[in-house]
């Protein structure tokens, strides 16, 4: 069964949503990140996607107190993203909850030493963060492009260690237009043994479906949810079906 991961995107310690990654084009929503993720949990959801907007444009980790409240009073497993640049960074994120850290800008920037964090805390630990917009990765919150190509990019790591990658269109993200099916499955074909985790533009529960049936492995919902597009009990009642 693909693994339904719900986002919960940070600044100043509430809930938003960007679009295609514009910071001046946020939808900022009356949920507090605890009861959100508590209303995740009540829905059978595992999982959760916790992004630090905040730490992705200070470039480094800023709001890591929602991150121990969250851990401290929920079950999910969190994987924790936004603003990792250094090995304080990584202190603070998993002494404050996180099972899983997604490093994406750092992988560009500073690629030794995610190296080194992938060596001294294994694969099931440490996610590659690959965001793309046009094929391309892009990195400092969505920012700053570059001409790396996402196929080689991801290749290179994933024949270095790296068993997992969150890889979101940018162009889409926000914009519950579909996720990037044809990226994805590209990715897949050219890569088959690593575990995929699909984010951006995912509108509804046949969304998740089709790419369950690609071969997905996950899945990140965001927008939908929060605009009621995709709700909670389809949610749980997908987790039943295919559990």
């Amino acid at each position: 069964m693909i693994d339904i991961i719900p986002a919960i995107d940070i600044i100043n310690g509430r809930c938003v949503r960007l679009k295609q990654g514009d910071f001046d084009a946020k939808t900022e929503y009356a949920a507090d990140p605890l009861d959100m993720a508590k209303r995740f949990e009540d829905h059978g959801i595992e999982r959760l996607h916790l992004v630090d907007l905040d730490g992705a444009r200070a470039k480094q980790i800023v709001n890591y107190k929602v991150l121990e409240d969250i851990a401290s009073k929920t079950g999910l497993i969190i994987d924790f993203g936004g603003g990792i640049r250094s090995n304080s960074d990584v202190r603070i994120a998993f002494e404050s909850g996180a099972h899983m850290l997604t490093g994406g800008s750092i992988a560009v920037k500073n690629r030794q030493l995610f190296m080194d964090w992938l060596g001294n805390f294994g694969p099931e630990k440490i996610i590659l963060g690959a965001d793309f917009k046009e094929g391309k990765i892009a990195v400092s919150g969505w920012e700053e492009n570059t001409d790396l190509e996402l196929i080689s990019y991801l290749t290179g790591f994933f024949e270095n260690g790296v068993k997992s990658a969150i890889c979101t269109d940018i162009s889409l993200d926000g914009m519950l237009e579909g996720p990037s099916v044809e990226a994805y499955n590209l990715i897949k074909k050219e890569i088959p043994g690593i575990i995929l985790i699909a984010s951006g533009g995912i509108a509804e529960m046949n969304d998740v479906i089709q790419l369950q049936e690609n071969g997905i492995e996950g899945v990140i919902i965001g927008k939908s949810i929060y605009e009621g597009r995709i709700e909670l009990d389809d949610i749980e009642r997908f987790i039943m079906e295919n559990g």
